[in-house]
């Protein structure tokens, strides 16, 4: 390729970002944003009446809730302002920014802070829990957000921009959440979810500092550079420090997730049992300590060799250093199913109940069939008094059940046989009576007598 046709290239890809002729005048778009700064009057009402709704989006745990209280919100004013005072040298300006926005935080915390102290319901929601952990990727949201929110301002073209901003870098809720941990006395939550707000409102507004220069915005106040440089190593520095934690809470993100689809490949491949699997698994990583717990249902299994190989392959799924649990075995014999709050926990007794119930059948089963071979064995000493009466012919009697195999058609039958023995002979009719006799007193339908000697 020819060193002209690179250069046609590059002219070409450079004419995609000209943004000439799509910006408007410098000080229209300054005056738009002067005038998102100020928090008095309607501004603060409205600022009020969109922090109760997001509480309430996040009592009730709506996203569609929260997200028309971040539509509603004019919290982006203040920090644009202070981008963009950054970038043109516009010391009062940030002055005035950084003030409404110090207030307008405090009214929100405040203002949350009191709904959740008379909400009855005082419950951390997902959408609640998912403010107070930031991570880099919040970082990044706030700067392409508020690089999106400058170049929307600066342009023509409006379009969805701004309630798209406002919707991604999520300012409200935060502040919001913060009120819910003040309220409830749960630090953490209120930490995280400044935190989290301070991230959006710093890289926001470094974002409109960068927009600011990349469309060539006139700097107002030539006369202190030196002030001007120093403000920017600020900003620059409090932005490197705020990145840190959220670079370390990123981190720890990421090894949690290793960790947890580690677990579960583990688990996967590892827990194949024929007659035995797996109920329910849990890995938890708490600092340098990491534990993998593991329900297993079925069939026992011993428990020190099977826990001896499994920690052995730890190892090979980069699990090295986690404590092992496994758990087998039947529950209680008091738990309560209706007290129990986990869906393992229901389903490993419902299971257990099952097998209990499945062996209860069993022994009551064995147990007939024993009742029903300690009769017959005993059934003859105990009707040899009235055989004596009524057959004094008979002199021994032994009554049994065998099963009898058809040679042709190989089928099984039961037969009953009584091995009598006759002291003297015994006419047809009597023996007749005598079959009668067994039937009636053993209630056994048919009865096969056989003449054999017993002694």
């Amino acid at each position: 390729m020819k060193w002209s046709d690179l250069k046609n290239l590059k002219n070409n890809l450079a004419g995609y970002f000209d943004l000439s002729g799509f910006l408007i005048p410098q000080a229209e778009a300054e005056a738009t944003i002067r005038e998102g700064v100020s928090f008095r009057g309607i501004n603060i009402l409205i600022l009020i009446v969109a922090i109760f709704i997001a509480s309430l989006g996040l009592n009730t745990n709506s996203t569609a809730v929260i997200i028309g209280a971040m539509l509603i919100s004019p919290l982006m004013g203040p920090i644009i302002g202070i981008g963009l005072a950054v970038g043109i040298h516009d010391f009062e300006l940030m002055k005035r920014s950084f003030r409404n926005l110090m207030m307008a935080t405090l009214f929100s915390v405040a203002t949350s802070c009191i709904y959740f102290m008379i909400s009855p319901v005082n419950e951390g929601h997902s959408e609640l829990l998912a403010r107070t952990s930031p991570t880099i990727y919040d970082v990044l949201i706030g700067f392409f957000g508020g690089t999106a929110g400058i170049l929307a301002i600066g342009s023509k073209v409006k379009g969805n921009v701004i309630p798209g901003v406002a919707i991604a870098t999520a300012l409200m809720p935060p502040l919001c959440t913060a009120g819910y941990g003040l309220a409830t006395f749960q630090m953490n939550y209120m930490f995280g979810a400044l935190y989290l707000f301070f991230i959006n409102s710093v890289f926001i507004a470094c974002a409109t500092t960068v927009g600011v220069k990349v469309m060539k915005y006139h700097i107002k106040d030539f006369s202190n550079a030196q002030r001007a440089r120093r403000v920017r190593d600020i900003v620059y520095t409090i932005a490197i420090l705020t990145m840190i934690p959220a670079c370390y809470l990123t981190y720890r993100m990421y090894q949690q997730s290793t960790f947890t689809t580690n677990c579960e490949r583990f688990v996967n491949q590892q827990f194949v049992f024929e007659g035995t699997q797996v109920l329910h698994s849990s890995a938890v990583m708490k600092g340098r300590n990491k534990t993998l717990t593991i329900s297993l249902v079925g069939k026992i299994i011993p428990h020190d060799s099977l826990l001896l190989a499994m920690t052995d392959r730890l190892p090979d799924y980069g699990l090295g250093g986690t404590k092992l649990r496994i758990i087998q075995g039947d529950s209680p014999a008091n738990f309560d199913a209706a007290q129990a709050t986990s869906s393992m926990l229901r389903d490993m007794y419902q299971v257990t109940q099952n097998t209990i119930n499945s062996q209860r059948e069993t022994i009551d089963s064995l147990r007939t069939i024993n009742a029903e071979m300690t009769l017959n064995d005993t059934i003859a000493a105990r009707i040899t008094p009235e055989i004596k009466v009524l057959f004094p012919e008979i002199g021994d009697i032994a009554i049994t059940r065998a099963i009898v195999s058809n040679v042709d058609s190989m089928k099984l039958d039961t037969l009953n046989i009584a091995l009598v023995s006759y002291s003297r002979p015994m006419g047809a009719p009597q023996n007749k009576k005598f079959k009668e006799y067994l039937e009636a007193r053993l209630q056994k339908k048919e009865i096969t007598i056989v003449h054999a000697p017993l002694k």
